[in-house]
């Protein structure tokens, strides 16, 4: 075995912890709470009661409030601007994946010169420090608040891209389940299918690792049995607190082994189609996915195919019980009838899609169990559009 192991987030996990920002010691004396443009952060109070335990510290803190669904690189811009001029020395997450990458872009930025993209390309590296950043995440999905990863469209060339430093890891993450209940269901089912496939597709990596593969099987277990407990009733507490570790976990999957292809080509679905939500469109691609790379080298998958299925409760010596059990986990959250033609994608666009998925993040397909080329993704994207 050879692999390296790096997780410096401090983890603060469970029901009604989120109060404990009223005394924890945090990394300055004014924040820069980041949060999306919907309702949700205010309305439920979450905003003010963050605000309220920074307060009772003597923090100050701004908020910055446009954040997009699928967060874009102008947002990231325009907040570190705003974080410079009122001399914010840490930056707060709140909310879903989108608030808590992009909270990690701009913490990027601020002290940095150029254009977020010029990181996310290569062209510069981080001369600054990279202010220090808190996640405080409302959902189940991303499992962002575990690792270094933000994920950010650049609109003016239709790329969206996973990028991160070992800076941007949280330096804290509260992980309170209790602000995740009133997250609707579809959202609670498209979100805990995104931490199913970082833990997937997290296993299946050619860099996977003891402990990445001992996170991805657990979280499986979890959400194969906790998310449909989740859809079906949003205020259950032990599915909610579930989940949210299922989710973290994922996130530490993330960090220590990687996302493979799959999440490459659902990039570029919603890099074109930014009101397709991305556990939709990974739902979309997964069950041709997974049987594309089964079809196309079912040696090199078998085995760990075997485990995912074990881990979803299914005996037996067929790979393709993973498929089956996919399907019904689809089933049991209520997307089993979801068409990528709702959000206007068409079967002729593959090819196009296929390559900006290696153009913008090629980088992923390096990392698959099986070999994949650009015919390949087309095929897989082609026969995911219904």
């Amino acid at each position: 075995m050879h692999f390296d192991y790096f997780m410096p987030v401090r983890l603060i996990f469970g029901r009604g912890r989120l109060k404990e920002l009223s005394s924890l010691h945090l990394p300055g004396r004014k924040a820069l709470i980041v949060i999306t443009n919907g309702k949700s952060m205010r309305h439920l109070g979450y905003l003010d009661r963050v605000a309220g335990y920074l307060k009772e510290q003597g923090i100050d803190a701004v908020v910055f409030d446009r954040v997009l669904p699928n967060p874009i690189e102008t947002h990231v811009m325009q907040a570190a601007e705003f974080a410079r001029n009122e001399n914010c020395d840490f930056v707060i997450g709140l909310g879903g994946g989108s608030a808590i990458d992009s909270a990690k872009a701009i913490a990027l930025m601020v002290k940095n010169p150029g254009t977020y993209w010029d990181y996310v390309k290569g062209l510069k590296k981080p001369g600054e420090d990279v202010l220090p950043v808190i996640a405080v995440p409302t959902t189940a999905g991303t499992g962002t608040e575990a690792d270094p990863w933000t994920v950010i469209t650049n609109t003016a060339v239709n790329e969206k891209v996973g990028f991160g430093i070992k800076e941007t890891f949280p330096r804290l993450a509260v992980i309170d389940p209790e602000l995740m209940v009133s997250v609707p269901a579809k959202l609670t089912a498209y979100q805990g299918m995104d931490a199913f496939f970082h833990s997937v597709e997290g296993y299946l990596a050619n860099v996977a690792q003891p402990l990445s593969d001992m996170y991805a099987l657990d979280s499986v277990r979890r959400i194969s049995t906790f998310l449909p407990q989740a859809v079906a009733d949003g205020s259950n507490l032990q599915a909610r607190e579930e989940m949210a570790w299922a989710s973290t976990q994922a996130g530490m999957v993330e960090s220590i082994s990687s996302c493979i292809s799959e999440h490459s080509m659902e990039h570029a679905l919603s890099a074109f189609y930014p009101e397709l939500p991305h556990g939709a469109g990974l739902v979309a691609l997964s069950v041709p996915y997974f049987s594309y790379l089964l079809k196309k080298n079912r040696e090199k998958v078998t085995e760990r195919y075997l485990h995912i299925a074990r881990a979803m409760g299914r005996q037996g010596d067929n790979p393709e019980l993973f498929i089956d059990a996919l399907k019904d986990l689809i089933a049991a959250v209520g997307l089993d009838n979801l068409k990528l033609s709702e959000w206007g994608i068409k079967k002729e666009e593959a090819e196009k899609l296929a390559a900006n998925s290696f153009d913008a993040m090629g980088f992923l397909y390096k990392l698959d169990p099986v070999d994949l080329d650009r015919a390949d993704a087309a095929c897989v994207i082609r026969d995911a559009i219904i």
